[in-house]
């Protein structure tokens, strides 16, 4: 087993949301609520779940854009949060973000050239100023963009090329771990697939390791080593792909999996799919003892009272639900 990377150790972010007569109300909005995760050297990790569960949360604040409210986000053990600004600065160039929307994520008034290249101006240790242009066309050919075209602007590339110029910004500073939140949700199907052989091309080549968020449980049985299925600001269920993905064991992962289009899909009917009912609850006033309750086909009385724990219940992998499938539900 390879050595830890990164571990995220009971994370909690919340945001004031501010509201009534000039803004003088607010409203404390938990979105990760006491999170754990590890990435190990080399492996992707596939966090999921529906839209507003936190996944982006998580992402902002591993590599530095939100503050998280308490926990640890340690870097080859050492806790960034804790680190003064110099060292700070040192280890962050280790953690890159490829960001979901590659026409918001790029400045439009910079060309190429000056995107890729702005790291190596923060970080100077990195590549001389004479090995710069070759390194800038060496990037350029990796990720599958004409480096002749380097000092034109984003406005003149596709959204896939947009993606892949992301990319280039992101390995310049030859970061050792990449956040991808939704990188290729924003992109047209067919080309989709490119970028994510892109990213796993990248992986064998460089040795990266990968967290990959997404809503797309397809996409992430491709990338990913592991999952975590997240919902309402904590990981419910996690574990490897393969017994996830084959033998679930959280009523969420079931539902989010039954949505998803079947590898064979003469095989399976709508008779299969779950549906789930009701709004998923407020961040800011979740539901006492297990978040998913409230939407839950097995839920009982202890649901309402206690929160049950990320453990492996017999199962094989970690669930966080007191009636994990194919258990028998206490009386």
């Amino acid at each position: 087993m390879n050595p830890a990377l990164l571990e995220v150790r009971h994370l909690v972010t919340t945001y004031i949301r501010r509201r009534g007569l000039l803004g003088r109300q607010h409203v404390d909005i938990t979105a990760v609520a006491d999170v754990d995760l590890t990435i190990r050297e080399g492996q992707t990790i596939g966090l999921v779940g529906e839209s507003g569960c936190g996944k982006t949360s998580v992402a902002r604040s591993i590599v530095g854009l939100t503050r998280p409210e308490s926990g640890e986000i340690l870097l080859d053990g050492r806790d960034l949060l804790r680190m003064d600004p110099a060292e700070l600065r040192r280890n962050r160039k280790s953690i890159q973000m490829v960001f979901q929307d590659p026409y918001s994520s790029l400045n439009p008034h910079m060309t190429v050239r000056e995107l890729v290249s702005e790291g190596w101006e923060i970080h100077k240790e990195l590549i001389r100023p004479e090995d710069r242009a070759a390194e800038l066309q060496r990037l350029l050919e990796v990720v599958g963009i004409d480096p002749t075209q380097a000092d034109r602007y984003p406005h003149q590339f596709s959204g896939g090329q947009r993606q892949r110029i992301g990319l280039a910004r992101a390995l310049a500073v030859r970061p050792r771990l990449l956040v991808c939140d939704e990188p290729v949700s924003a992109l047209d199907v067919s080309i989709q697939a490119q970028v994510i052989n892109l990213f796993v091309d990248l992986q064998r080549d460089l040795g990266l390791s990968y967290l990959f968020i997404s809503h797309d449980l397809s996409i992430v049985r491709h990338v990913a080593d592991s999952i975590a299925v997240m919902y309402l600001g904590r990981i419910v269920e996690t574990g490897p792909v393969a017994p996830v993905y084959e033998k679930p064991t959280h009523p969420y992962t079931v539902a989010l999996l039954s949505a998803t289009l079947p590898r064979r899909p003469r095989r399976t009917s709508d008779s299969n799919r779950i549906v789930l009912h009701g709004d998923v609850p407020s961040p800011s006033d979740p539901p006492s003892g297990c978040r998913f309750r409230t939407r839950c086909w097995l839920a009982q009385a202890i649901c309402a009272e206690v929160e049950p724990a990320l453990v492996d219940r017999g199962t094989g992998h970690p669930t966080a639900c007191h009636f994990p499938l194919n258990a028998t539900p206490a009386a």
